[in-house]
């Protein structure tokens, strides 16, 4: 028999509408500086190619991808994949997200402990947020919060990836930043551009607002906090 917990919407809610309100602030940050030009008038992937060559990075290729903002760094790879308004855009949006992924790149180059530490949370992640669903799924249709508890441990590992993605994002964007400074462009160029990556930010901030709140639901219904496991 279908069964919905009330008690869940009072922890899922507040991340959901975060999330919503992050991705709909980002959209519309970033085509705001779209109409924006770069004062060098150079398009995502050119700003890319610039920042890795400073950094003295050769050997990582910069290639467009479909999606709107899809961009992102594979280090498997070693391969910028860049939207085609970031790739071909002359834009301070363009600029900004194009040299954020750039400063993933570097990260892995120079060996940078935080994305390291992503990196070697992907595998494992992938796996216990599968099985924890599973878990959870069992503790409740059979009532077991020993079971419930188990699975809420499972996911915990999907909330330290969740947590460790921010300081990597992070740095990613101070990178940028700092090389649009290094490359001319003025501090206001530099704080609009800011304002389009503290945007994309934000929704890694809601993604772990969600995990978090979320496995504080599991560990509600495991009992720990109550001594009840209904």
């Amino acid at each position: 028999m279908f069964f919905f917990d009330p008690v869940y919407l009072l922890f899922a809610l507040p991340g959901l509408l975060l999330a919503a309100w992050a991705s709909f602030y980002t959209q519309a940050t970033f085509k705001r500086f779209s109409q924006w030009r770069s004062p060098h008038g150079i398009s995502g992937a050119q700003a890319a190619y610039k920042m890795l060559s400073s950094a003295g990075i050769r050997d990582v290729s910069i290639e467009e991808t479909n999606g709107f903002l899809s961009d992102h760094y594979d280090p498997n790879s070693k391969t910028l994949r860049l939207s085609p308004s970031v790739y071909r855009g002359a834009s301070l949006s363009a600029v900004g997200v194009a040299c954020h992924e750039a400063g993933h790149a570097i990260q892995h180059a120079k060996g940078y402990a935080w994305l390291k530490m992503r990196t070697s949370l992907v595998p494992v992640t992938n796996t216990v947020s599968y099985l924890s669903y599973i878990v959870i799924t069992l503790g409740f249709l059979f009532h077991a919060s020993n079971m419930i508890f188990l699975g809420a441990l499972l996911f915990s590992g999907a909330v330290l990836f969740s947590i460790v993605t921010l300081p990597v994002e992070w740095d990613a964007s101070n990178r940028a930043k700092k090389m649009l400074l290094l490359s001319g462009y003025s501090s206001e160029d530099v704080q609009n551009t800011g304002k389009v990556l503290n945007a994309a930010f934000l929704t890694y901030v809601a993604a772990a607002v969600s995990s978090l709140l979320t496995l504080a639901y599991y560990l509600l219904r495991s009992g720990l906090f109550s001594g009840r496991d209904d």
